[in-house]
């Protein structure tokens, strides 16, 4: 089961990190890739992540989105 959050958009297998979670799974916004779970990442949006998690291991752009982020190295 996958969580949306009604406010970001953002996707989680787990509403932990969700602002307003909700339970329903839906294909990727950007891509299109259906059934996007938690760990998606669209192909030309990997360039532009500067971030991981090191709790959940989710990227980001910003580390501002992220509860424990560090950078990617390159």
């Amino acid at each position: 089961m996958a969580y949306t959050c009604t406010t970001c958009g953002a996707i989680a297998e787990t509403p932990g990190h969700l602002c307003s979670p909700c339970d329903d799974r839906s294909p990727c916004h950007y891509c299109g890739a259906q059934e996007a779970g938690a760990r998606h990442i669209c192909r030309d949006k990997l360039v532009a992540m500067q971030f991981y998690c090191t709790s959940c291991g989710r990227v980001a752009e910003k580390n501002s989105l992220l509860c424990n982020p560090l950078p990617i190295d390159e």
